[in-house]
């Protein structure tokens, strides 16, 4: 099956920004949920943000309201993350998933197409 491609990790000091892509190589998004998970150092893996592609109806985890934001761009088929105000709670792989479902949800089993995670790391 069609995986996704995600990418746009790095090292960043406290404060600092990123912002990760998520491309679908051969799969147009339309009906699709897409939505970033992360797993920490001895931590479970964790919802972060989603995005509905046709209405482009948004979720985010509490932690990181206010310094997240999730977005698409329909001409490049492509979904972001930008990450600002990084802490080092933030540390993980991070790793965009998509379901073809208009319906988003928080757990990471109901994902059918993954990337293989890019690294964020926060210093300090």
């Amino acid at each position: 099956q069609v995986q996704l491609v995600d990418s746009g990790g790095g090292l960043v000091q406290t404060g600092g920004s990123l912002r990760l892509s998520c491309a679908a190589p051969g799969r147009h998004l339309r009906d699709h949920a897409i939505a970033w998970f992360r797993q920490g150092p001895g931590k479970v893996r964790e919802f972060v943000a989603a995005l509905t592609w046709t209405v482009g109806l948004v979720f985010y985890r509490d932690s990181v309201k206010g310094r997240f934001t999730i977005s698409r761009d329909t001409a490049k088929n492509m979904v972001y993350v930008q990450m600002d105000s990084l802490e080092p709670e933030d540390r993980a792989v991070y790793y965009c998933a998509g379901r073809s479902s208009v319906v988003v949800f928080r757990t990471d089993t109901e994902y059918q197409y993954w990337g293989e995670g890019t690294q964020v790391t926060v210093s300090s």
